[in-house]
């Protein structure tokens, strides 16, 4: 793998649209990496996620992003998995009440399949997949927690507001994103991937 000199910019992109994800990650990224963004490269498309795992789904963005524009990048999946549920919605977390649905309607479906049941534990998993120089490498982070019938706050995407993550009183929605950062799970994904990173004399860290 070829070292770059520390003090050199290394230009990574995250393969997402998705501006929540984009910011959490940009936040906790050392300086000399510059971030993109899908939307910095202007392709507007969605990436068909054809896998039947987090891991596989998170390789074949970064693997179509490394092929079609030849740049260093990393991609993840995320799913919410929830005990009662069988560990759905997992894989279709985005997409759960259907192709063309939005948040809150996979809010309301996870709702509706709850209903009835005590036990609401869930734990949300990242997995993200690196390309560099055409080589690919795994992070994966989760944290377990439990979901709530009624959302609260407005500082997160997707199931934030209804997911407490264990040992706090707050939703992720409610959480700020320095507090967000320091427990979730793309955070400690992104933590290790960092490391690897600096292991690999691409970025230091302080």
């Amino acid at each position: 793998m070829n070292h770059i000199t520390m003090n050199k910019e290394f230009k990574l992109v995250f393969a997402t649209h998705n501006k929540g994800k984009y910011d959490e990650v940009k936040k906790m990224m050392p300086g000399n990496i510059n971030l993109l963004s899908l939307n910095d490269l202007n392709f507007k498309d969605d990436i068909k996620e054809t896998g039947k795992t987090l891991k596989q789904n998170a390789k074949i963005k970064s693997d179509f992003i490394f092929k079609n524009f030849r740049i260093n990048c990393f991609a993840d999946d995320t799913g919410l998995e929830i005990d009662s549920l069988n560990g759905m919605p997992g894989i279709y977390s985005a997409r759960f009440a259907g192709k063309t649905c939005n948040s809150q309607d996979n809010i309301e479906k996870v709702w509706k399949l709850l209903t009835g049941y005590k036990n609401t534990n869930a734990k949300f998993k990242s997995v993200f997949s690196l390309n560099i120089n055409g080589k690919t490498f795994f992070f994966e982070g989760k944290i377990d927690g439990k979901i709530i019938f009624n959302k609260r706050g407005d500082n997160g995407f997707g199931y934030d507001s209804i997911f407490i993550p264990n040992g706090y009183t707050k939703t992720f929605a409610e959480l700020n994103l320095i507090e967000k950062n320091e427990i979730s799970h793309r955070s400690e994904a992104i933590k290790r991937l960092i490391i690897f990173l600096d292991e690999q004399k691409f970025c230091k860290l302080k």
